[in-house]
């Protein structure tokens, strides 16, 4: 399975553990949990939501008709297999956990997640943007004086971006460790 397929059906068995949703609304609220930069289509969405109902994760039933439609509407809802694979997948902690694709859909229901883990998977995230913060530093300071400005100022704000989200998680780290809260409203770096 892609890790694209595998973040979708992670964030549908979160999502379904809130209740049972029709297609329409999961792929309002997936949208709106992937943020602008990856919609997703239902070209993508329907093939995972019949992957997991032959995986028994899922079932479907049928909703009442609708004046608008008059066909009834198919809901979806998490099974007890379901359950136990989101736990499952929730709770591993490996670099999958803390990489791009992954991490928006683990943090959104870190709620549902022991503490040990979560600090885990924000301890794996941090490190891997520091990884990434000091990579981009240094082709910067080396490329400063062979591109033109608008170049540059991309790079400073890559580095910009990075360093604020190093940030987040580490004032996310230290609320944990102190109290297992988080800081009062914390903002994601690409709200601000």
């Amino acid at each position: 399975m892609t890790r694209r397929a595998e973040t979708i059906e992670l964030a549908v068995l979160g999502l379904l553990h809130e209740g049972p949703m029709h297609g329409y609304e999961l792929r309002k609220r997936l949208n709106l949990m992937l943020g602008w930069g990856r919609v997703l289509s239902y070209g993508s969405l329907y093939p995972t939501l019949k992957k997991m109902l032959r995986g028994s994760l899922i079932e479907e039933t049928t909703a009442t008709v609708t004046p608008v439609t008059r066909r009834p509407r198919i809901v979806y809802q998490v099974t007890e297999a379901g359950t136990r694979e989101f736990e499952r997948l929730m709770s591993e902690v490996g670099p999958a956990a803390w990489e791009d694709d992954n991490f928006d859909i683990r943090f959104a229901f870190f709620g549902r997640t022991d503490m040990e883990i979560r600090l885990r998977v924000l301890e794996g995230r941090r490190i891997r943007l520091q990884e990434r913060l000091d990579r981009v530093q240094r082709e910067l300071s080396m490329t400063e004086k062979e591109v033109d400005r608008y170049a540059a100022e991309l790079q400073r704000h890559g580095v910009e971006s990075v360093e604020r989200e190093v940030r987040w998680l580490s004032d996310l780290i230290n609320a944990e460790r102190s109290n297992g809260a988080p800081p009062v409203a914390p903002i994601r770096p690409a709200e601000q």
